[in-house]
């Protein structure tokens, strides 16, 4: 679609040289022969361009200026005079002119300066339109659900969104933290900077204090030169720190200090760095009885914790269960470009009274391997994997707890059963149950289960 450009100028003959000429350059021309009909067609039209002439009999150039910041503040407008002055043309910039031509001008030259205009114009929407995108691919309704735990957590999140206050995300592995925690920064102040994000499980001690940090050239082997740690890299931005209670108590120190003053000290440096960053905290730990157990420092908690956040597991919200099936089919099928598919009642009901472990990255995880392989326009129960339809797990949970089992029980009892048909390999045992590695080593110590096969500290053949 060709540019829409307005030309305003008393005099006739102006306004059709410059039809005529624009309209041969492929822009879209209106005229208007005074600046009260110029308003006019202001107000009935949008245009990505006009050109007012400064001196006219009924309103000057920068009367017109004046008026349509009043109703169109984002209009750019070319302002034109024979009499040109450095007072007009700065009296015309600071009411919003974007340029400025003298009478008699260069063909050239105004093609010049109009083609300039026009493309910036196209690059503010290009923008605009990507920020548009960049905000609807992270806002809050990209956490599925309908339910009254879900719609309140949104409510919550937005509210605290455009806040500069730490939060704390607390819900098991697989539960959407990151969703929450990108969603929140897109939709903060802070949009505009770096959001970074760590995982705090994934990595060593000493690797992971460089990451976050940063160091200097030769203060420890294979440090060949400085590096920035990830807090100045989101400088201006979010820091979302992932499973913190992974922490040691010396690099808590250091998160405490960025807290308290943001600052940091990178690795063999003494010298502080001053960082200006959101920090957006994730768990799956209960931090409060690792607080107690001398695990985790009280005053890094307390300063964590100024705007919690709880993320149900996925079981507390079987009535999403369904919405997100669908949303994962509809996903996944596009992904690899093939028509929607539909699920029977059967294979739904198995998806619905399922214990989901490994909560809404399971249920994704089950849903794109049925998606893939499934060569019909429906999902049936034979395309769910064996293990959502077995008993055995709430049959140990059965003839341990008697009554009424908690919730850890059968966690405790579902990781023994996958454990045990996996022949103790970590990795697999952990794809299935939809959770990290890391994560299912803390559990398996939790609840102390090295008499499972393989399940020691000192299994070396672990299947990938």
């Amino acid at each position: 679609m060709p540019a829409k450009i307005l030309v305003i100028d008393d005099e006739d003959s102006m306004c059709n040289f410059m039809e005529i000429m624009l309209a041969k350059e492929g822009y879209s021309v209106a005229t208007a022969c005074s600046g009260n009909e110029g308003l006019q067609l202001l107000k009935e039209n949008r245009y990505d361009l006009v050109i007012a002439d400064l001196n006219m009999p009924d309103m000057t150039g920068i009367d017109v200026l004046k008026q349509v910041r009043s109703f169109r503040h984002d209009q750019d407008l070319i302002v034109m005079t024979a009499y040109a002055s450095v007072d007009t043309a700065i009296e015309a910039m600071k009411h919003g002119a974007v340029d400025y031509i003298t009478k008699p001008f260069k063909v050239d030259e105004i093609k010049l300066v109009i083609e300039k205009s026009i493309s910036r114009k196209n690059l503010e929407k290009e923008n605009t339109n990507l920020k548009k995108q960049l905000k609807g691919d992270n806002s809050f309704d990209n956490f599925i659900g309908t339910s009254d735990v879900v719609v309140q957590l949104k409510k919550t999140a937005g509210r605290i969104a455009v806040t500069d206050s730490t939060v704390l995300i607390r819900g098991e592995s697989g539960t959407g933290k990151d969703l929450i925690a990108k969603a929140i920064h897109h939709h903060s102040p802070r949009c505009g900077g770096p959001f970074v994000t760590i995982n705090c499980a994934a990595l060593p001690e000493n690797l992971l204090e460089s990451e976050l940090f940063g160091h200097k050239k030769g203060s420890f082997t294979g440090a060949i030169k400085d590096k920035d740690g990830m807090f100045k890299v989101a400088d201006g931005g979010t820091f979302f720190l992932d499973e913190v209670g992974n922490t040691s108590v010396a690099i808590q120190v250091k998160l405490l200090r960025v807290l308290e003053e943001k600052k940091i000290t990178p690795v063999g440096d003494t010298r502080p760095i001053d960082v200006d960053v959101r920090l957006i905290a994730a768990t799956n730990s209960d931090l409060d009885a690792d607080v107690k157990n001398g695990r985790f420092r009280a005053d890094l908690f307390y300063r964590l914790n100024v705007i919690p956040i709880h993320i149900p597991p996925l079981r507390e919200r079987k009535e999403d269960i369904e919405l997100l099936v669908k949303h994962f089919i509809d996903r996944f099928c596009q992904k690899v470009n093939i028509p929607p598919k539909e699920i029977t009642p059967d294979a739904l009901e198995i998806l619905l009274n399922y214990h989901w472990p490994g909560n809404v990255r399971e249920l994704e995880n089950t849903i794109e391997r049925a998606v893939l392989l499934n060569r019909s326009a429906t999902l049936d129960v034979s395309d769910l994997p064996e293990k959502l339809g077995r008993s055995e797990s709430i049959a140990a949970v059965s003839d341990a707890e008697p009554g009424n089992p908690t919730l850890e029980s059968i966690e405790k009892a579902y990781i023994h059963y996958v454990m045990a048909q996996t022949g103790g390999k970590k990795t697999k045992a952990a794809r299935i149950l939809g959770i990290d590695t890391s994560t299912l080593y803390r559990k398996l110590d939790r609840y102390n289960m090295k008499d499972i096969p393989g399940s020691g500290d000192d299994n070396k053949t672990d299947e990938s």
